[in-house]
C-alpha cells in the first residue's frame, strides 16, 4: 500500500474553524481575484487555487452555490464543472508539464472535508518523482513555485477558457 504524507497541511487541519460554509463564495463577492487566487468564473462555478496545496498547481473547482453533496447540483452545474476540470487539466499539463491527476472530492466531514459545507473539487497536478524524503524526514513540503507565481502564470490561460469547445 502507498500513502501520500502531507504534514506540511497541519497547519490548516488545526486551525480554528470559521464560518467556513461562506469561505469559498466570500472569494467571488470581493472581486479581488488576483488577491482570492480565483483563476476562473463560470455561469454555474469557479476555479480557484488551494492556499494549502497538496502541489503545485493544486486548483479547486467549486459551484457557486453553497451546496454540501454532488446529488444537490444541477445538471447543467455538474456539466459545467466536469467541462472546467478537463480544460483545467489541459492547461495545467500544457503550462505546467504535469505527467498526471489526482481528481476528486472529500465529501462531508468524515470524509476529509475541511470545508465540509461547500462542496469543492480537487485537481492535483503530479510528477514522476514529486514526492519524496522532505516530507517525511524533514516535515516540509517543497514547493517550487509560489502561489502568486502560480497564479500570474496561470491566470491568462484560465482567463480565456472556453467552455464551448
Amino acid at each position: 500500500m502507498d500513502n501520500l504524507w502531507a504534514p506540511w497541511r497541519m497547519q490548516y487541519v488545526s486551525a480554528p474553524k470559521k464560518n467556513t460554509g461562506e469561505t469559498f463564495l466570500k472569494k467571488l463577492e470581493e472581486g479581488n481575484d488576483e488577491e482570492n487566487l480565483v483563476l476562473f468564473r463560470g455561469e454555474h462555478s469557479f476555479v480557484c487555487m488551494n492556499l494549502y496545496p497538496y502541489n503545485n498547481g493544486h486548483i479547486m473547482i467549486l459551484p457557486n452555490n453553497i451546496v454540501d453533496k454532488p446529488e444537490e447540483l444541477d445538471d447543467v452545474t455538474q456539466f459545467e464543472i466536469m467541462k472546467i476540470a478537463s480544460l483545467s487539466m489541459k492547461i495545467i499539463r500544457e503550462k505546467m508539464n504535469a505527467e498526471g491527476f489526482n481528481f476528486g472530492a472529500n465529501i462531508g466531514a468524515s470524509a476529509g472535508a475541511g470545508i465540509a459545507e461547500h462542496l469543492h473539487f480537487h485537481i492535483v497536478p503530479r510528477w514522476k518523482g514529486d514526492t519524496n524524503f522532505m516530507p517525511v524526514i524533514g516535515n516540509t513540503k517543497v514547493h517550487v513555485q509560489g502561489l502568486s507565481d502560480t497564479y500570474v502564470m496561470l491566470r491568462p490561460f484560465f482567463k480565456n477558457m472556453d467552455l464551448s469547445q
